[in-house]
């Protein structure tokens, strides 16, 4: 019975371009900025403002191009990438959501905000070879430069992700604290000293190896992702979805979860893959016929699927060929069944929800011919070849995304509507400039616990007590590793939860029997 009404009532859709004719009210971006914290930021109409913002972004990349190419000492490579991303940051993020956004200018709390953010990093880069004579005998200068860069890392950490990996990262320092306070003896100053030097001026916490592998591989990615999307491969991928499933049952629906495979190839990120194509899928799947709540999951699903969608996945996935040893592209391989089960699995639910309540898929007029499509658009792909070619050839992944970046201009060329002026040149070095922020915060946040777990020797505390309570039964340390990563998972971003999980919970499964790669993939 409800197939007929399904089949009576059934609204006519001809394409998505005419849904998206009809329906042109959706603001991407202002849902963005009040559902997503990281999208929230602030604009400026005045010319001088703009162009300083602009600046800062544009030199950010600069600054990895140089990395990449010439030569600056670790410690201090790391610190002025940070100290940039202070500078753009403050500039960038508002104090709360009530706090305007669009701004003809600079205000003057935010500019001087960023500079005494931005002031300790820039101090460590230029001192960096007396802070390793130095060692924790740093002086009370020293001691409080540095937290302010601590405070200043947190307070951006607040503005741009939230508080919950505040919560975890304080928590560590409190155990730290503990740590150096009771079992070592009870100095203050001595302690503070020691714990500032390891959280600021070592080599294994904030300006650990999650840094290092932003200003190596993520923002560069992060950028190419940013190009590839301005060269139109989105509006791209929809269609190649559309061509495959939109004439079957559901059609509408398996678009999404295709399109948003197809997306996170390039993406990595389960928020741009949902606006990206969820801004298009999501209407078309209510008019359809699903149930607004399905398919705002189906794209929910679908989209999260980026972060393990070959051949760029999520920045997680740099940090771990940084923490196993392996390759990046023997990451990515290993990734590409898990990817297909997963996605076949949303796949498989959509076809059987599209079934049982009697949906149809679009009509074949309106859907795009698969080979024409490819002949016409598949230059778009190029990029994405290039990148997978370059590191299936033992290229490194930074040279790699680098050339890639360069096809990815190139081919927006063939079209006059998607090839790269100097404006947007600029947009979207900006663009992956900013998306490079929240990561790169994150990551500076995560080393503060990989900081605390190797000094204070937690890890093995964690395996003592753990180990026992498994005995030796792997499915029951699984099963805890799962619990605890879907806990994190709902307060902290991925890659920050994969470094927490990785760092504490992996060595503990990878004791018991699980293959290391295999551990830090789950």
């Amino acid at each position: 019975m409800s197939k007929k009404i399904h089949e009576t009532n059934e609204p006519e859709i001809h394409s998505m371009s005419d849904l998206l004719a009809e329906d042109d009210s959706f603001d991407a971006e202002a849902l963005l900025a009040d559902l997503d914290k990281e999208s929230n930021v602030r604009s400026y109409s005045g010319t001088v403002s703009k162009w300083i913002l602009r600046g800062i972004l544009v030199s950010l990349i600069g600054f990895i191009f140089y990395c990449i190419f010439g030569y600056i000492e670790e410690r201090a490579r790391k610190s002025l990438f940070l100290g940039i991303i202070m500078l753009a940051g403050y500039l960038l993020y508002p104090p709360t959501k009530k706090h305007d956004v669009h701004l003809v200018h600079i205000h003057w709390q935010d500019a001087l905000a960023a500079v005494i953010a931005f002031f300790p990093y820039l101090y460590f880069a230029l001192n960096v070879n007396s802070f390793i004579e130095k060692a924790t005998k740093i002086t009370n200068l020293d001691m409080v430069i540095a937290l302010i860069g601590i405070i200043a890392l947190f307070e951006l950490c607040r503005r741009v992700t939230g508080i919950p990996i505040m919560v975890v990262a304080g928590c560590f320092i409190a155990y730290i604290f503990y740590h150096c306070m009771f079992e070592r003896g009870f100095d203050f100053l001595k302690t503070v000293r020691t714990i500032v030097y390891q959280l600021f001026y070592s080599n294994v916490s904030i300006m650990g190896s999650p840094v290092n592998v932003c200003v190596s591989f993520i923002v560069l990615f992060i950028l190419f992702g940013s190009f590839l999307e301005k060269s139109g491969i989105g509006s791209f991928f929809i269609d190649l979805a559309n061509s495959i499933a939109g004439f079957s049952a559901g059609g509408p629906a398996k678009v999404a979860v295709i399109s948003s495979a197809l997306e996170g190839m390039y993406s990595g990120s389960s928020v741009a893959n949902t606006v990206g194509s969820g801004s298009v899928t999501i209407p078309v799947m209510k008019k359809a016929g699903y149930r607004p709540e399905f398919a705002a999951a189906v794209e929910a699903a679908a989209s999260t699927g980026g972060q393990i969608m070959p051949p760029i996945m999520g920045a997680a996935a740099f940090l771990m060929a940084e923490m196993t040893g392996y390759t990046y592209a023997t990451i990515a391989t290993a990734a590409i069944l898990p990817a297909l089960l997963y996605f076949a699995g949303i796949f498989l639910m959509v076809h059987f929800e599209a079934k049982r309540i009697g949906l149809k898929g679009l009509p074949k007029d309106s859907i795009p011919n698969f080979f024409k499509l490819i002949l016409r658009k598949g230059y778009l792909l190029l990029p994405i070849i290039t990148l997978v070619g370059l590191m299936s050839a033992g290229k490194t992944a930074s040279f790699a995304a680098s050339i890639a970046i360069v096809i990815s201009i190139v081919v927006s060329f063939f079209d006059k509507e998607t090839r790269f002026t100097p404006v947007k040149f600029l947009e979207t070095v900006e663009n992956g400039s900013k998306n490079a922020i929240g990561v790169t915060v994150a990551c500076g946040m995560a080393g503060i616990v990989i900081g605390v777990i190797s000094y204070t020797g937690l890890a093995t505390t964690l395996f003592n007590v753990i180990v026992p309570i498994a005995r030796q039964n792997v499915f029951l340390a699984l099963f805890l590793t799962m619990i605890a990563c879907i806990v994190c998972g709902m307060g902290v971003p991925t890659t920050a939860n994969y470094i927490l999980m990785a760092t504490i919970t992996a060595p503990i499964v990878v004791e018991m029997g699980i293959p290391l790669l295999a551990a830090h993939m789950f």
